[in-house]
């Protein structure tokens, strides 16, 4: 289902000078974005870290505790993140060879081949999985929807649909409920629960048509479908409304969960300083300005964990 490669493009047995550079290690390193690290993972950490606290309501759990689920976060999400980056390069080599900024990276320069990639790919999961096996059964089969279809499917989703973006939505964010049931299995039904994760699923639109502005004009070319394109010059407004809807939907799950002040001064209050400085000052003409803002979207999750954190260790009588 991809797009033929331009004859002038790299074939995959044939490398690119400065791949051919590159130890095994690095190329594998580049595969799973880790050379970028924390971005893009750290935009799957958050909501895990805020479906845990919100889950955790009314016990809010003690330093050792707390530092173990994060870490096992971190680890959990670096994991998945890597692996569905390793599975859109095995789908959009073609496509990548077309784009300035993704031509060089491993698979598409041919300096890894679509086999290797693939074994890579299976023991990401497989690790994952095994992770995901030490929690609750409510919790597990959340997470695995998230393994498949969520993030297994999407590279597909630029090629049948313009909002590619809303899929992505879904697929970063299911940690949200997945952590939250963690901690309450029983909440499987839990409005606020569902809420919130609507509500960073248009986060993700948000921040990921801010990245998508820095290909447009390639995406064209190649034929990506994107938001970015959809939204065309009312990128801006658009943006806006989806981000009224996120900062929407974190005060009222913390209303309905019993949210001390703190909670809406920093953690939304800040959430939405954030947000209208973002889209103030975004250059849309600028690829540089936009991964600059796409990046600043892990600063706004230290905003909204500040804000949780703050509510949960307050006392009685600052209760909104």
């Amino acid at each position: 289902m991809s797009a033929p490669a331009h004859s002038t493009t790299p074939l995959l047995n044939k490398q690119s000078p400065s791949a051919a550079l590159k130890p095994q290690w690095r190329l594998y390193w580049e595969l799973a974005r880790m050379h970028k690290f924390p971005s893009g993972s750290i935009l799957v950490f958050w909501p895990c870290v805020w479906g845990y606290l919100l889950g955790t309501r009314g016990h809010p759990p003690d330093l050792t505790t707390f530092v173990q689920y994060t870490t096992a976060f971190l680890l959990g999400s670096t994991l998945l993140h890597s692996a569905a980056c390793t599975i859109n390069d095995i789908c959009d080599r073609d496509f990548d060879r077309q784009v300035e900024r993704t031509k060089t990276r491993p698979i598409a320069s041919g300096a890894v081949t679509v086999f290797q990639a693939t074994v890579f790919l299976l023991a990401q999961v497989g690790v994952f999985v095994w992770m995901l096996t030490l929690v609750n059964r409510t919790a597990f089969l959340c997470g695995m929807f998230g393994v498949f279809p969520l993030h297994a499917l999407y590279p597909l989703m630029k090629r049948v649909t313009n909002w590619p973006q809303a899929w992505l939505g879904l697929a970063m964010n299911w940690g949200l409920p997945t952590a939250w049931l963690m901690t309450r299995p029983e909440d499987i039904r839990s409005i606020p629960m569902w809420t919130l994760t609507f509500g960073t699923f248009c986060w993700t639109i948000f921040y990921d048509t801010i990245y998508a502005c820095q290909d447009r004009k390639d995406d064209v070319e190649a034929g990506v479908k994107s938001t970015a394109l959809l939204f065309g010059a009312y990128v801006k407004p658009i943006l806006s409304l989806f981000g009224a809807v996120f900062v929407g939907t974190l005060a009222y799950a913390g209303a309905e969960t019993g949210m001390p002040l703190p909670y809406f001064v920093i953690g939304v209050g800040g959430c939405a300083l954030h947000m209208i400085w973002q889209l103030g000052t975004l250059d849309v003409g600028t690829p540089q300005d936009c991964e600059r803002k796409f990046n600043s979207n892990g600063d706004l999750g230290y905003i909204v964990a500040g804000g949780m954190l703050a509510a949960m260790y307050t006392p009685d009588l600052l209760q909104f």
